[in-house]
């Protein structure tokens, strides 16, 4: 997914309570949701940029021997400039961009 794209605030905003809780009735349930799905855009974008970075490993790495590779640096502020995962999960759940399902209660 192309985070850069998004349209997703960089800063932390205040938000309204009552509007997080309106999509699920219950504000427990609506920070879960969106915790969950920060997670898993935290581990996308790690993913990626591993991914990006592996390409640039040596094995003839040597502590005395660091080159500074431009493009690493260009991919670390790639990365660094992106809006945090929390305010993508947050920007989706009020976007309806969210699945989620919240199981019945059992009754016994």
């Amino acid at each position: 997914m192309n985070y850069k794209k998004s349209k997703t605030d960089i800063t932390t905003v205040t938000r309204d309570v009552s509007k997080i809780e309106e999509k699920t009735g219950n504000i427990y349930q609506s920070v879960v949701i969106i915790a969950k799905r920060a997670n898993q855009v935290g581990i996308e974008m790690k993913e990626e940029l591993n991914n990006k970075l592996s390409e640039f490993v040596s094995s003839a790495d040597n502590l005395e021997e660091v080159f500074e590779n431009r493009e690493q640096i260009e991919i670390a502020k790639y990365y660094e400039q992106l809006p945090k995962p929390t305010l993508i999960a947050i920007n989706e759940f009020f976007n309806d961009q969210v699945y989620y399902r919240i199981p019945e209660k059992q009754s016994n």
